[in-house]
């Protein structure tokens, strides 16, 4: 384009001969143009990149960037339209939102933890009968979504599978307080005084 002598390059040589295939005719004029009016021409400006990106690598600009030397996340997975909004429910651990069908489901196997957990006998009952309540409103919904196949629970059958599990942790912990008492007798003075500091 220009009589200047230019840098040999194998592989500005390459993306030119490949710039200059794609380019019509008319686009060549107005590159040809463009260079004699001393405006700088794509290979010009490509090269401008170039020196950008290797002057920024040399100050060090690319180093530590978030995600380095790290695989691409999802880069195996077919192209899903909701990404962005899956990725923000597992960053923020959001709980709670989908169709009643499936949010039941996930509570249900959980159920047994929260029962648990819970300080009394009316606690336990409050719990179940709310989610009871709700397996009942989901199934009467007509706004479609899944099916709700999680069964209600009966809560006189969980009270007592509650006080069975409760006596069972009970005794598993007066079992485990007579063993560290066990392990503290046979101890000698200075070992129970480290566990003692250690406590």
């Amino acid at each position: 384009m220009s009589g200047r002598k230019e840098p040999n390059d194998t592989r500005l040589n390459v993306a030119r001969y490949q710039v200059e295939r794609l380019m019509t005719d008319e686009e060549k004029a107005a590159e040809e143009a463009a260079s004699n009016a001393g405006q700088p021409n794509m290979e010009q400006r490509a090269q401008y990149v170039e020196i950008s990106i290797q002057q920024a690598m040399r100050r060090g600009d690319f180093d530590n960037l978030p995600g380095s030397g790290k695989p691409i996340a999802n880069l195996g997975q077919a192209y899903d339209p909701d990404w962005w909004i899956r990725q923000k429910i597992e960053r923020e651990q959001i709980t709670g939102l989908g169709p009643p069908a499936l949010t039941l489901r996930t509570e249900d196997a959980t159920l047994d933890a929260r029962l648990d957990a819970a300080p009394s006998e009316q606690a336990v009952r409050d719990t179940l009968e709310d989610f009871n309540k709700r397996i009942i409103a989901a199934r009467r919904q007509l706004q479609g979504g899944p099916p709700v196949v999680t069964p209600t629970r009966d809560v006189e059958d969980e009270l007592v599978r509650w006080r069975a599990r409760r006596v069972e942790r009970f005794r598993a912990r007066e079992a485990e307080n007579q063993r560290e008492a066990a392990e503290f007798a046979a101890m000698s003075w200075s070992e129970r005084r480290r566990a003692k500091r250690a406590r």
